[in-house]
Protein backbone atom coordinates (compact mmCIF):
# COMPACT_ATOMS: atom_id res chain seq x y z
CA UNK A 1 0.00 0.00 0.00
CA UNK A 2 1.07 3.55 -1.12
CA UNK A 3 1.02 5.85 2.09
CA UNK A 4 1.92 9.10 -0.17
CA UNK A 5 3.17 10.15 -3.48
CA UNK A 6 4.96 13.43 -4.62
CA UNK A 7 5.37 14.84 -8.14
CA UNK A 8 7.46 18.00 -9.24
CA UNK A 9 5.12 20.67 -11.34
CA UNK A 10 6.33 23.41 -13.50
CA UNK A 11 4.04 25.88 -12.45
CA UNK A 12 3.54 25.42 -8.68
CA UNK A 13 0.64 27.86 -8.40
CA UNK A 14 -1.24 26.73 -11.34
CA UNK A 15 -1.32 23.05 -10.16
CA UNK A 16 -1.90 23.91 -7.19
CA UNK A 17 -5.21 25.30 -8.44
CA UNK A 18 -5.67 22.83 -10.51
CA UNK A 19 -5.47 19.92 -8.07
CA UNK A 20 -7.55 21.51 -5.58
CA UNK A 21 -10.48 21.88 -7.57
CA UNK A 22 -9.62 18.41 -9.95
CA UNK A 23 -9.69 16.59 -6.33
CA UNK A 24 -12.54 18.11 -4.62
CA UNK A 25 -15.49 15.70 -5.68
CA UNK A 26 -12.64 13.01 -4.66
CA UNK A 27 -12.87 14.23 -0.75
CA UNK A 28 -9.59 15.90 -1.11
CA UNK A 29 -8.60 19.32 0.07
CA UNK A 30 -4.99 21.00 0.38
CA UNK A 31 -3.89 19.82 4.35
CA UNK A 32 -0.67 21.67 4.18
CA UNK A 33 1.77 23.78 2.38
CA UNK A 34 5.67 24.70 3.51
CA UNK A 35 9.33 23.79 2.13
CA UNK A 36 8.24 20.37 0.69
CA UNK A 37 5.55 21.12 -1.26
CA UNK A 38 1.83 21.29 -1.23
CA UNK A 39 0.09 18.43 0.57
CA UNK A 40 -3.28 17.03 -0.36
CA UNK A 41 -5.54 14.77 1.75
CA UNK A 42 -8.60 13.10 2.13
CA UNK A 43 -8.63 11.87 5.54
CA UNK A 44 -6.09 12.26 8.46
CA UNK A 45 -2.82 13.13 6.48
CA UNK A 46 -1.56 14.29 3.31
CA UNK A 47 -1.24 11.43 0.93
CA UNK A 48 -0.45 13.63 -2.58
CA UNK A 49 1.80 15.96 -2.80
CA UNK A 50 3.47 18.80 -5.56
CA UNK A 51 6.78 20.78 -5.46
CA UNK A 52 8.18 23.11 -7.73
CA UNK A 53 10.54 21.67 -10.14
CA UNK A 54 11.29 19.95 -13.38
CA UNK A 55 8.50 17.93 -13.72
CA UNK A 56 9.64 14.27 -14.76
CA UNK A 57 9.01 12.34 -18.13
CA UNK A 58 5.85 10.46 -17.76
CA UNK A 59 4.03 10.34 -14.49
CA UNK A 60 0.72 8.50 -13.76
CA UNK A 61 -2.00 8.80 -10.82
CA UNK A 62 -4.84 6.80 -10.17
CA UNK A 63 -7.32 8.42 -7.23
CA UNK A 64 -9.58 5.55 -5.94
CA UNK A 65 -13.29 6.66 -6.47
CA UNK A 66 -16.14 5.59 -4.41
CA UNK A 67 -18.62 5.35 -7.17
CA UNK A 68 -19.32 6.25 -10.91
CA UNK A 69 -20.98 9.91 -10.04
CA UNK A 70 -17.52 10.85 -8.30
CA UNK A 71 -15.71 10.01 -11.77
CA UNK A 72 -17.73 11.73 -13.71
CA UNK A 73 -17.36 14.70 -11.17
CA UNK A 74 -14.20 14.84 -11.02
CA UNK A 75 -13.53 14.65 -14.63
CA UNK A 76 -15.68 17.69 -15.19
CA UNK A 77 -13.92 19.84 -12.48
CA UNK A 78 -10.36 18.54 -13.57
CA UNK A 79 -11.00 20.12 -17.29
CA UNK A 80 -13.17 23.15 -15.68
CA UNK A 81 -9.80 23.71 -14.07
CA UNK A 82 -8.11 23.86 -17.28
CA UNK A 83 -6.85 19.91 -17.51
CA UNK A 84 -6.89 17.88 -21.03
CA UNK A 85 -9.21 15.24 -22.14
CA UNK A 86 -7.21 11.97 -21.99
CA UNK A 87 -10.02 9.51 -21.73
CA UNK A 88 -13.77 10.82 -21.01
CA UNK A 89 -15.65 8.59 -18.08
CA UNK A 90 -16.50 5.16 -18.70
CA UNK A 91 -15.56 1.40 -18.78
CA UNK A 92 -12.36 0.65 -19.72
CA UNK A 93 -13.73 -3.38 -20.47
CA UNK A 94 -10.14 -4.42 -21.33
CA UNK A 95 -8.86 -3.72 -17.82
CA UNK A 96 -12.08 -5.38 -15.72
CA UNK A 97 -15.78 -5.61 -16.22
CA UNK A 98 -16.64 -3.05 -13.67
CA UNK A 99 -12.90 -0.61 -14.62
CA UNK A 100 -15.05 2.49 -14.51
CA UNK A 101 -12.16 5.35 -14.94
CA UNK A 102 -11.72 9.14 -16.42
CA UNK A 103 -8.21 10.60 -17.55
CA UNK A 104 -7.31 14.02 -17.52
CA UNK A 105 -3.19 15.74 -18.15
CA UNK A 106 -2.39 17.90 -16.00
CA UNK A 107 -0.72 21.45 -17.02
CA UNK A 108 2.44 19.10 -16.75
CA UNK A 109 0.79 16.69 -19.50
CA UNK A 110 0.59 13.70 -16.55
CA UNK A 111 -1.61 11.38 -17.10
CA UNK A 112 -4.41 12.02 -13.98
CA UNK A 113 -7.28 9.54 -13.23
CA UNK A 114 -10.32 8.71 -11.03
CA UNK A 115 -11.55 5.24 -10.92
CA UNK A 116 -13.90 3.08 -9.33
CA UNK A 117 -13.73 0.01 -9.39
CA UNK A 118 -17.56 -1.00 -8.32
CA UNK A 119 -20.50 -2.75 -10.58
CA UNK A 120 -23.13 0.24 -11.58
Amino acid sequence: MIDHIGIRVSDYELSKRFYASALAPLGYSLMMEGESGAGFHKESIPDFWIKSGVPAPSVHVAFSSPDRAVVDAFYRAAIAAGGTDNGAPGLRLHYHTSYYGAFVLDPDGYNIEAVCHQPG
